[in-house]
């Protein structure tokens, strides 16, 4: 199954029943008066979250969605029945978008949370509504009203405390199997992650928090370059970013200039997701010779003037690995317990995380269009090849790759 995070897509609620006008006829009752009923209520668009989903590729490929239309009414007071709810299922943490307005309809991030997306229309009503004492054989009723249309976009984002950062091939993948129970590919070779793992590390006994692991950057990415940094905004819901940095990289570059590159892309992406906390992970000292890495890893930190927290691990033979783990568990639970205890701290970091969403949302749709547009150039001087199935950009990793 393809990793999809983003889908464009056309809700419409159902139109409400008819109310009709009606009149009582029985045997002995030659007045019976008016029993027109109403129509019913037409049916809702509802969008659920559901840990059983983990991807938007359903909303890939089919985009409209359309609730039932109610019934209408009937003669002896019978009312319409209502049409059927359409509920869509999707991972827990989507947010919905209303792309006319740009605001925010909701925000799922718990299993079963519903959202109203399409309101069903109101049932007409029976003539039964208008009789009074001067009009007693009323032949009017009114028609059911249409049901919501809209166009919204669903946009995910992981759920995780702690978020992963670093170039390809810095361990990251190895890191996060090191520390809990994920199982993400690993190889030799740059971009073996292409889409983000999640992981749930267990510090001790009821102590765990979520990290997540996203494909590698690399210097350019803000331009496009790798995989561009359509996967950057899964860090916006993280609480910490882990930077994992090779310390002797394969291909013979300086750990302390990718370092840095790393976080000048993180920077382009967005100032304010620069502003989490960072932890520094000087990964792979396993390849080390034990006599130089101290002055080795030194040098990397004097290089990139770092005055951080940082570790020094191994994500092969988990060496340092536990430590990591505990330093993050407790900076976890600090902060969640300064938000419960001190309201004004918990504001501020809900107006943080607000800003946050707001500008990784607006660097992605902004990151997309400018990749539209040069494709279109591309196009039309006839450089490069191109799926016509992929001109929406939404769920291909590869559309991502300067060609």
């Amino acid at each position: 199954m393809r990793f999809v995070d983003e889908a464009v897509i056309t809700v419409e609620a159902g139109d409400g029943g008819n109310g009709v006008a009606s009149f009582r006829r029985e045997k002995f009752v030659p007045f019976g008066g008016p029993d027109g009923g109403d129509g019913g209520r037409g049916g809702n668009v509802f969008v659920q979250a559901d840990n059983d989903t983990s991807t938007l590729v359903d909303y890939r490929y089919t985009r409209k969605f359309r609730a039932e239309r109610a019934k209408n009414g009937r003669g002896a007071n019978c009312s319409g029945r209502g049409g059927e709810d359409t509920v869509l299922l999707v991972p827990v943490g989507t947010t919905i978008v209303d792309t006319e307005s740009g605001d925010i309809i909701g925000d799922l991030v718990a299993d079963g949370q519903r959202v109203l997306v399409a309101a069903g229309g109101e049932g007409g009503l029976g003539n039964t509504h208008f009789k009074s004492s001067t009009n007693r054989s009323p032949r009017k009723c009114t028609h059911g009203t249409k049901g919501e249309y809209r166009e919204i976009r669903l946009e995910l984002k992981v759920l995780a405390d702690v978020g992963l950062l670093g170039m390809p091939n810095a361990g990251k993948s190895t890191f996060i199997r090191a520390v809990s129970a994920a199982k993400p590919k690993v190889a030799d070779y740059p971009f073996t992650t292409m889409v983000p793992n999640l992981g749930v590390v267990d510090a001790d006994s009821h102590r765990s928090f979520v990290m997540a692991d996203i494909p590698g950057l690399i210097e350019g990415a803000a331009e496009g370059a790798g995989l561009g940094i359509r996967f950057l905004k899964h860090l916006a819901r993280t609480r910490i970013l882990l930077h994992i940095v090779d310390v002797q990289p394969i291909d013979g570059s300086d750990p302390a200039y990718n370092a840095k590159a790393i976080l000048e892309e993180l920077k382009k992406f967005s100032p304010t997701l620069s502003k989490l906390p960072i932890v520094l992970v000087l990964n792979k000292v396993d390849q080390l010779a034990a006599e130089t890495r101290d002055e080795w890893c030194d040098h990397i930190l004097e290089e990139l003037e770092w005055n951080g927290p940082v570790f020094k691990t191994s994500g092969l033979t988990f060496e340092g690995t536990k430590d990591v783990v505990y330093y993050l568990m407790d900076q976890i639970e600090e902060q969640r317990e300064r938000e419960v205890e001190d309201p004004e701290y918990a504001a501020e970091m809900k107006a943080f995380r607000d800003q946050l969403e707001a500008e990784t949302r607006e660097q992605t749709i902004a990151a997309k269009e400018a990749y539209r547009e040069l494709r279109r150039q591309q196009r039309l001087s006839g450089q490069g090849e191109f799926d016509d199935e992929d001109d929406d950009g939404e769920d291909e990793a590869e559309s991502y790759y300067v060609r």
